[in-house]
Parts: C-alpha cells; sequence; structure tokens
C-alpha cells in the first residue's frame, strides 16, 4: 500500500487501456497528473481479458498501468470482473444462463446474462477473483476493490431459483396452510395443497407474493455481493476497502442490506445536464428522477442524500457524467460549469470520491458515444479543462470535507420494501399502465423536490437505522432528538412495532408528518383493517377510509397559521378530522368534506398528516413551515442559488452556494465566512455574488454552531 497522504475527497475516472486502439499510458498519466486526478478504476469489464480461455490466466497485461497509477501517485481501484461472463463459459456452461422469464433462456451478447446463483458460475467467478486479487493484492497503487458492477440489474427466474424460493417460504411459514393464511390465497382460488402446488412468479398477481419475491431476488444480489466481498477480504487483509458500484435504481437492490457487507457505499451518479439543472424548474416528475438518469439539482441532491443513507456515511461515486451518457441518441453539451457544481452538490451530501465514467470515449462497442474525460480524437478538450479546474479546487478546498456531516432541515424516511410492495399495490397509475412500477419514488420525491425548492436540506434514513423492529437501536425519545421533523412517505410495509415507535417519536418531542399511504399495510404487504392510518389515527386525531384518484390538480383552502400554497394531485385520502386541526382543505364541490392536511399535538410533540401527494407549491411550502429557517443561516438567497452545507468536527460550516442559471445571482452571508478556493472572505450580511452556474465554497470562522446542529 503507498504511503502518500489519502485525499480527503478523491478525484479521478475509470481507466480501460485495454480498450484503446493506440494506448499512450505516459501521456494519459501526464494528464491525469495535471488534473489532479489521485483514483482510477480498472479491470472490472473484462473477464475474458483476464482469462482468455479455460484455465489460462493472462494477469500481467495490468501491471504498467498500475505502476504507472503509483508513480504519478494515483490509487487504484481494482474491480472483479464477474458481471460480463465470457463466451468460453457461456458456450461449456450454457446452464448458468439467467432465465428472464420461466423456461427462457438469455442470449449472451451483453452483460449480466449469467444465474449468478449458479454453482458452476460461483466456481469460474472465483477461481477469477483470486487469480486476479492475488496477482495484485501486494502492489502499492492498490487502494480498494470494486466485487461486481451494478448488480441487481433483473431479476432471476431460473428453476433452480425458483426452488430456492419455494425453500425460503419452507423455512419461512413451515406449512402451506399458514403460507394460505398469510397471503390470503383463498383468493381466487390460489389455496395451496402441497408445496408443489406454488405457482411461478412470472404471472402473479397476488401481491403477497411479489414482495416475497422481490425481498427475495433482493437477498440473492445482497448474498452475491457479501459473498464476493468475502473472499477479496480473504486475500488482502482488513486495509484495503471492498465496495462494488450499485445502480440504485435496479430492480434486485436493496441497498441498506447490501452496503452492510461493504466498507462503504458507492454507487453511480448520473443526471441530465444543460437545463436538467435549471433551479427554479417546473419540469414534471414524470421527467425525473425515475430511471437510471435523474433530473433536476433536487434529483441529483436527493441521489446523494441517498447514497449517504446507505450506510449513514460518507460514500464513493463510482461512475458519474464526464460528457453526454447513454447511447448514440443522448447528446447533451453541458455548459461551462456544470462539471463543477454536480461534483461539489455531490461532494456536499457526503461523496469522498468524484470518479468519472470514463477517461476515453470508446471507438467501438455498446457505449461508443458515452463521453469520457477525453473525446474520441484524445485530445484534451472543454470536458478535461473544467474537470482539471474542479481536480485543482477539489486539492485546494476537499480537505474541509474531512469529518464533515452533511446538514439536514427536515429529515424523510425511505423503505426500499415499501418500494418493492407499491411497485405491485400503487395507488397511482403509469400513462398506459394499471399501476406506476415507481409509484414509491413518486410520492417520496414529491416530498424531496419540495425540501430542495424550499432552500431546506434533508437527510434520508432508513428503517433499518431506525426502527427497532427492522435493526434500528435507539429509542423514540432518541430519534426525537436527533430528527426533530420526521416526514414518512408511503411507508406501506409497517409492522405494529415500527408505528407504535413512530406514534412514540412523536410523543418524544418529534414532528412527525404521515405521508400517503404510510400505515395503510402490514409485513405482509395486506390491507391493514383498522381506520387508517393504522394505529396513528387516535394519536393523529384524524381518520380515513376513501381514497381517490383526481383528474386534475385540486385547489386547496388554507387555515389560519399554514402560510402554504399549491394543489393536490394524483392521489388523495378522504381525510376525517376528529380531534385534528385542519391545515388545508378542497375546494371542489365533492371533495371539499374532506381535509387534505391535518396537525394535532400529542405529547411532546406532533403529527401532521398529509392526505396526498403534494404538487411542487405545497410541498415547498409544506417544508418551510416545517423548518421555520434553514439549518445553516442561509436564508436570503436569490432565486436560484442553494446553500448546501456540512459541518466538521470543530462545528464550523462548510458551505457550496450554487447558482443553478444564467443570470447572476447573489446570497447574503450570515456570518463570517472564508472563501475556500481564493476568492475574498465575506462578512456577515455581505452579498456573495456567483457568476452563471457558479459555485463558491466558503468555511465559517467561528464554532458558534457545534452545539446546536443535530
Amino acid at each position: 500500500m503507498s504511503d502518500r497522504p489519502v485525499p480527503a475527497v478523491r478525484f479521478g475516472a475509470a481507466y480501460y487501456p485495454e480498450y484503446q486502439r493506440t494506448p499512450d499510458q505516459t501521456n494519459d498519466f501526464r494528464l491525469m497528473r495535471e488534473a489532479g486526478f489521485t483514483v482510477i478504476r480498472v479491470g472490472e469489464s473484462v473477464w475474458s481479458t483476464w482469462e482468455p480461455e479455460e484455465g489460462r490466466f493472462d494477469l500481467d497485461w495490468l501491471e504498467p498501468t498500475l505502476d504507472a497509477a503509483h508513480e504519478n501517485g494515483i490509487g487504484v481501484i481494482l474491480g472483479t470482473p464477474t458481471y460480463a461472463v465470457p463466451m468460453w463459459l457461456a458456450r461449456r456452461h450454457p446452464e448458468i444462463a439467467a432465465a428472464p422469464a420461466t423456461g427462457e433462456r438469455l442470449q449472451w451478447g451483453g452483460r449480466q446474462e449469467m444465474d449468478f446463483t449458479h454453482g458452476a458460475y460461483r466456481h469460474y467467478a472465483e477461481r477469477v477473483i483470486r487469480a486476479v486479487v492475488g496477482r495484485y493484492r501486494d502492489h502499492p497503487a492498490v487502494i480498494g476493490y470494486q466485487v461486481d458492477n451494478e448488480p441487481g440489474i433483473r431479476l432471476l427466474f431460473n428453476d433452480a431459483v425458483f426452488e430456492q424460493f419455494t425453500d425460503r417460504l419452507r423455512r419461512e411459514y413451515g406449512t402451506v396452510e399458514r403460507l394460505n393464511e398469510e397471503w390470503g390465497l383463498v383468493y381466487w382460488s390460489h389455496l395451496l395443497t402441497t408445496w408443489d402446488d406454488l405457482w411461478r412468479p412470472d404471472g402473479n398477481v397476488q401481491p403477497q407474493y411479489d414482495l416475497a419475491w422481490r425481498r427475495f431476488q433482493a437477498d440473492l444480489v445482497t448474498d452475491f455481493i457479501g459473498w464476493q466481498a468475502d473472499i477479496v477480504r480473504e486475500l488482502v487483509g482488513p486495509e484495503p476497502f471492498v465496495t462494488t458500484c450499485i445502480s440504485y435504481e435496479q430492480v434486485g437492490v436493496e441497498d441498506v442490506d447490501l452496503s452492510a457487507r461493504l466498507d462503504i457505499a458507492s454507487g453511480n451518479a448520473y443526471y441530465e445536464m444543460q437545463d436538467g439543472l435549471a433551479h427554479p424548474s417546473d419540469a414534471p416528475r414524470s421527467s425525473g428522477p425515475m430511471g437510471w438518469i435523474v433530473r433536476g439539482a433536487w434529483a441529483v441532491a436527493q441521489l446523494g442524500d441517498l447514497m449517504y443513507s446507505s450506510k449513514q456515511a460518507p460514500f464513493l461515486v463510482t461512475e458519474t457524467n464526464a460528457g453526454s451518457i447513454g447511447f448514440s441518441m443522448i447528446n447533451q453539451s453541458p455548459y461551462d460549469g456544470q462539471w463543477k457544481q454536480a461534483a461539489w452538490l455531490l461532494v456536499a451530501r457526503g461523496a469522498r470520491m468524484i470518479e468519472y465514467w470514463h477517461w476515453n470515449t470508446l471507438p467501438y462497442g455498446a457505449e461508443t458515444y458515452w463521453g469520457g474525460v477525453l473525446p474520441h480524437s484524445g485530445q484534451p478538450g472543454r470536458a478535461y479543462r473544467e474537470l482539471a479546474e474542479l481536480g485543482a479546487d477539489l486539492g485546494t478546498a476537499g480537505a474541509a470535507f474531512e469529518n464533515a456531516e452533511p446538514d439536514y432541515d427536515i429529515a424523510v424516511l425511505y423503505d426500499s420494501d415499501s418500494k418493492f410492495a407499491l411497485g405491485a399495490q400503487s395507488p397511482v397509475a403509469a400513462p398506459g399502465q394499471f399501476t406506476d412500477p415507481e409509484s414509491y419514488r413518486r410520492i417520496v420525491s414529491a416530498f424531496s423536490r419540495g425540501i430542495f425548492d424550499a432552500k431546506r436540506q434533508e437527510r434520508l434514513v432508513r428503517p433499518q437505522q431506525l426502527l427497532p423492529g427492522r435493526g434500528g437501536t435507539g429509542s423514540a425519545a432518541e430519534a426525537a432528538s436527533r430528527f426533530p421533523v420526521l416526514v414518512v412517505p408511503a411507508l406501506y410495509t409497517a409492522s405494529d412495532e415500527d408505528l407504535d415507535f413512530l406514534a412514540d417519536y412523536a410523543r418524544a418531542g418529534g414532528h412527525l408528518i404521515v405521508g400517503p399511504r404510510t400505515a395503510y399495510g402490514d409485513r405482509e404487504g395486506r390491507a391493514r383493517s383498522e381506520r387508517q392510518p393504522a394505529r396513528l389515527a387516535e394519536a393523529a386525531g384524524v381518520w380515513y377510509d376513501e381514497a381517490a384518484n383526481p383528474a386534475a390538480p385540486l385547489e386547496l383552502t388554507f387555515g389560519e397559521g399554514f402560510p402554504a400554497s399549491g394543489a393536490a394531485i394524483d392521489y388523495l385520502q378522504g381525510l376525517e378530522a376528529d380531534g385534528a386541526e385542519v391545515l388545508a382543505r378542497y375546494t371542489h364541490p365533492h371533495y371539499r368534506r374532506w381535509a387534505a392536511v391535518t396537525t394535532r399535538a400529542v405529547g411532546d410533540g406532533r403529527i401532521t398528516v398529509v392526505g396526498t401527494i403534494p404538487d411542487q407549491d405545497l410541498a415547498r411550502s409544506l417544508a418551510e413551515w416545517l423548518a421555520p429557517a434553514p439549518v445553516n443561516g442561509w436564508a436570503t438567497l436569490d432565486p436560484s442559488v442553494t446553500a448546501s452545507s456540512s459541518t466538521d468536527a470543530g462545528g464550523r460550516t462548510v458551505t457550496v452556494l450554487h447558482n443553478w442559471g444564467w443570470d447572476e445571482a447573489t446570497a447574503v452571508a450570515p456570518a463570517l465566512h472564508h472563501d475556500l478556493l481564493g476568492g475574498d472572505d465575506v462578512a456577515s450580511g455581505d452579498p456573495v455574488r456567483l457568476g452563471p452556474w457558479g459555485v463558491r465554497v466558503l468555511r465559517s470562522a467561528g464554532t458558534d454552531r457545534k452545539e446546536t446542529l443535530r
């Protein structure tokens, strides 16, 4: 291992000399060094290069790259090449092919075509892992390992996988009679008399089955990645970190459980550039953040918060935009400054590595038009120049984020399990479909976007980290102290213990915001038989038993003391106030019988129920009401300016100011701040000016916030 100091924020790109027609590593590493690179990722995509024929390994080809990296002070993340199987393996062992549906075989020719649970695949995968890692484990350039890449890209319907699923149900439920009862299989004549009666998942519409199947598939992925991580740790010991590259929207990923098997969470951060980063923006939610490319500065912030929440700790960005991303029809020319903007936003939300995909734009292959740091010509252009400036800035100011934790005004509970459940039991439809597989993210994102629009900051927290029944270790009082405001949207698969904890959280002094579909289902994904929101209705002073999907946004009237604006969209619950104060009510002649938003004091805290999906204005004004002043003190900002802050161990605030637009803009400093990028210091009340698509990185001079920060 290298004895060079570890950068607080690593900066670099994936580097594939094996893909280049005319590799020039001397020039490449000179350019990297001049751009401030401190890390590259290598080797994860080319199993057939490592092992061109069964049992014949070629392991020395990467050594010149690692030597050059070490000579230039650049750390290396070495990947295991297990996600792209070689043709010789697919040919010799056709039985390892993934089944995208029962009885079908996924043809070789893309990537991740295999059943990663299959014994034959595991045999060869372990062998190549041990060969590659064993060859380079003592190389001083290697700082960490990435096992596999973007796992969970599809669900597996292989016969053996289905048998594993059946075995799991047998262990969990014991008898088919209990499974019949728990899943309600009396419905539509689905009662089982033997385990052999369990039908295949392809045509299934039974929601409890679907939820169990999704959980099972996510556990397979977690086991697979953990299995690889354990092999690597056996070979290299505890010092180099082990991670993977998570693509957070993939169907087979439960990122909290998966990241628990790793040393640090890592993932993709791909986003639309150009006007896709403009703020304020009224671009419809349907354009993002669904899919693997998010749209909007708010969605980039939410993605960073999601990565942080995987372990409630800093994370690595293993892939992000170096230029146009995707295939030949996705072409964007980023505006000057946007590379810096996105990178600094991710750093402010907890990223401790920004790594671009990739160094050289490829001359061939499926990703020929996925822009790298260098264009097809290989000559440094605008992307390289701006990224070199960013590298210098990170070298200057990155250390300020060491031991710094992202600030937050409002916590939001994010639950992958409810995401799985609402994929099949969506309360809203997608265009041309009966359901919306992304309904969970659609609901949660409405609140996240409102928090960003209100110029507040969120902290995503997960059930495994908060709720005792799901793995959390703190008390309700401790949760209320740490997260004084907690939004809980769409917590559908909640146990009695989960819901009682949330009620106790409010009684202990927290402000609990109950969002749509929260407390509706139990852990099996069955609708509860109590009045909704179940186990919370009495404390909240409100209940409902009707829901509706309005054809158009519904106007609202607002009560005194609730300075809100906006409308209800897509879905509503007919709230009947029973002791709660009504903050908003529908004006529609039919829906006006119901409240849209209510609140009630309970114990030392409060429960607010939001019975609809809020539009942008309502979500923004709700966030402003929940957090009347931003915790970082940056309250006076031009419309296009946001302030994302972290606090270091000494209580100093490090704030990244962004101007997400073409016009010059200003922010008013709440206290004395030093400019970490060489600009003038600003005193309290001074205007801080930002150019078009500009960024400023400022650190407070004092330590007066240390005792008040959450």
